[in-house]
């Protein structure tokens, strides 16, 4: 079971704002952590990695990223009023009338997102649902010099909002996409690191995930560091609330167990691996089809350098890119003993070549 140590990590880390692209605050806290018990570096593109047994062999990545989404400004109307667009990927519905903390160069600031009220709108107009374009957020200023004296177009900035320990062992943030990832593979290197094996295990919080196509910062940071295997750890839709088809999704229930990825670019090798280990410690889990691409940190990673043997571990998550993202602490902490235990089944022997 995660200890309190760890969940006060986790909820200091979900609670510290950096959309993609401005990481950098998350990321000390991650290396902060990652320092008590592992040799820790970062790199020119904001990536933090974390080291247990350097001169061990093969190199094994182990891969979350840690940027969430966010907006930054766009413009600073002669009113004060700020207008904003996305970083990542956005249901407007989701901002109407929240708070916005942005990231300004003297401090954080408090907005809030306004948008028409319903008794002023057209009939016709009332069902729409809204774009980016019909919101604004008001920090108070009552003029655009008043405004730019405390923000600047290029901030970014996130939902302002806390993490919320729920019953039943769940826990709620904006960040847990994939805030969660990044705290999965830290907490793996911490046990991996209490009984090590043969490989060099390298955890990395990683970049730029979610305004990236295939990798952000991923596919840097697998080449630095020289992986033969690497294991992506991220979030997947959990299938267990209303108006979800599991014929199209499949089956993940909060509480079932990490979710393991077959099919497109996983490394069949990686996932045997990876099941072995599961079902030796009767672990429970659900498997994922993926016949494309897997929209993950692992598409970038499965061809950097010379081609990296790459598995796909996923945490079920209800409310993806919603203030109010939910997992299970259970499937979290099942997520990173299962890591630990993989890496242990990996030697100089372990051939990684495709059959």
């Amino acid at each position: 079971m995660l200890s309190d140590t760890s969940i006060t990590f986790l909820e200091r880390l979900l609670d510290t704002p950096g959309p993609s692209g401005f990481e950098s605050a998350p990321a000390r806290v991650w290396r902060e952590e990652a320092a008590k018990f592992a040799a820790v570096q970062s790199d020119v593109h904001g990536n933090s990695m974390a080291t247990i047994n350097p001169d061990g062999r093969p190199v094994i990545m182990l891969a979350g990223h840690i940027d969430e989404i966010g907006v930054i400004i766009q413009h600073i109307d002669e009113d004060g009023y700020i207008h904003i667009a996305g970083i990542g990927g956005w249901d407007p519905q989701v901002l109407v009338a929240q708070r916005i903390r942005f990231l300004g160069t003297s401090g954080d600031v408090i907005g809030i997102v306004g948008k028409k009220p319903i008794h002023l709108m057209k009939a016709e107009d009332r069902d729409k649902a809204s774009k980016m374009t019909d919101l604004w957020v008001d920090i108070g200023a009552s003029s655009r010099s008043e405004a730019s004296a405390r923000l600047s177009v290029g901030d970014a900035g996130v939902i302002d909002s806390k993490s919320v320990l729920l019953p039943n062992g769940r826990i709620v943030s904006r960040s847990v996409d994939d805030r969660i990832g990044a705290f999965v593979v830290l907490e793996a290197l911490r046990r991996y690191s209490e009984k090590p094996g043969k490989a060099k295990v390298v955890a990395a919080a990683t970049t730029q995930e979610e305004i990236a196509f295939r990798g952000g910062g991923a596919g840097v940071c697998a080449s630095c560091i020289g992986a033969q295997m690497a294991i992506v750890v991220d979030v997947t839709f959990a299938t267990d609330h209303p108006g979800v088809e599991k014929k199209e999704l499949g089956e993940h229930a909060i509480g079932s167990g990490p979710v393991l990825t077959r099919g497109s670019i996983i490394s069949p090798v990686v996932f045997r691996i990876l099941r072995g280990a599961a079902d030796e410690l009767q672990m429970p889990y659900t498997l994922q089809a993926s016949g494309r691409d897997t929209s993950t940190d692992a598409d970038a990673i499965h061809v950097a350098a010379q081609g990296i043997a790459t598995a796909l571990v996923s945490v079920p998550n209800r409310y993806m890119h919603s203030p109010n993202e939910l997992v299970s602490l259970e499937d979290v902490d099942r997520a990173a003993t299962l890591l630990a235990e993989a890496c242990r089944r990996v030697d100089q022997q372990t051939d990684f070549t495709a059959r």
